[in-house]
């Protein structure tokens, strides 16, 4: 049986021909905002060598220092140019006010950075690049993690972040993120994902695969695993998973299934508390019931 060391390596394998994981990061700062409530810094980061990577960090305004912080992965919707602009000025299908702030409100340092082919890094669009990524032995996917990996490199040299105490959160795009973040690196303490905790499976057999993105398609996959089994790389740290009952994206048997299967592993880890899952009576967005249980679950476990 393979260790949760090995099975991160293998999944890590499946992206490809990924940037060095040890080059140095070099971070421009460009502009900083304050508000009654919030700090907001906009930054930008070399840290794939291939392209700048845009950010946001924000933090609450006189708060004590260092903070828990949350590394937000933004969403797709087909929306190419809000990228990490969602993290600090919403979008329709999520509640008032945008995470920043919100985060801020409860005490928390956020971070999120526009991920390939959104924001500030439009280009030759999403498909195309998953092609020439391809092409050069690249998946589209894993240049998307290596980012956020790096992006938690970035937060540990802060001095106003607790390293201890980094969560990940984020909505469709930005909760498979999430997940597959907190999978693969253990410095993620609490994950939340929102409206994509989806069954390959399942998905497969509810014709949804057009519903997703090119992005979300990784060689090999399912091969090495199931979607459960990346989850189950999370546990035995905290994990809240919500969904809507009648979200496509999301197949309800695919949910039960996934459910399950932790559950079962996380009793076996004596941490059955920590992983949870809701379902609420909505489609693919989120309601203020999501939000209010977002924000108490991190509360309660970071």
């Amino acid at each position: 049986m393979t260790t949760p060391t090995q099975q991160r390596e293998q999944l890590y394998h499946l992206f490809g021909r990924l940037p060095d994981r040890h080059r140095p990061i070099r971070v421009e700062s460009i502009a900083t905002e304050e508000s009654d409530e919030l700090i907001t810094e906009k930054l930008r980061l070399d840290i794939n060598g291939v392209e700048q990577v845009p950010a946001y960090f924000t933090k609450p305004k006189g708060a004590t220092e260092p903070l828990p912080v949350i590394l937000f992965n933004h969403s797709h919707f087909g929306e190419y140019a809000v990228g990490k602009e969602e993290f600090v000025r919403g979008r329709p299908q999520m509640q008032q006010p945008p995470y920043a702030l919100a985060l801020a409100r409860a005490g928390y340092a956020g971070f999120c950075l526009d991920s390939w082919c959104f924001g500030e890094r439009q280009g030759r669009g999403e498909v195309d690049t998953f092609k020439e990524m391809l092409w050069h032995g690249q998946v589209l996917w894993g240049m998307m993690v290596y980012d956020n990996l790096r992006a938690l490199d970035y937060l540990q040299t802060r001095s106003d972040v607790d390293t201890q105490r980094i969560g990940t959160l984020g909505m469709s795009m930005g909760s498979t993120m999430a997940c597959w973040l907190a999978a693969l690196d253990e410095r993620v303490k609490v994950c939340v994902d929102l409206c994509c905790l989806t069954d390959y499976e399942s998905l497969m057999e509810t014709n949804g695969l057009w519903l997703h993105g090119i992005y979300y398609f990784v060689p090999d996959l399912l091969t090495h695993f199931t979607a459960g089994q990346i989850n189950a790389l999370i546990a035995p740290r905290p994990h809240l998973s919500v969904a809507g009952r009648f979200d496509p994206l999301t197949p309800l048997a695919g949910l039960e299934k996934i459910d399950q299967y932790l559950q079962q592993v996380y009793n076996e880890k004596s941490a059955a508390a920590a992983w949870q899952q809701r379902i609420y009576e909505v489609g693919h967005e989120e309601t203020a019931a999501m939000r209010a249980d977002i924000l108490a679950f991190l509360t309660t476990w970071l």
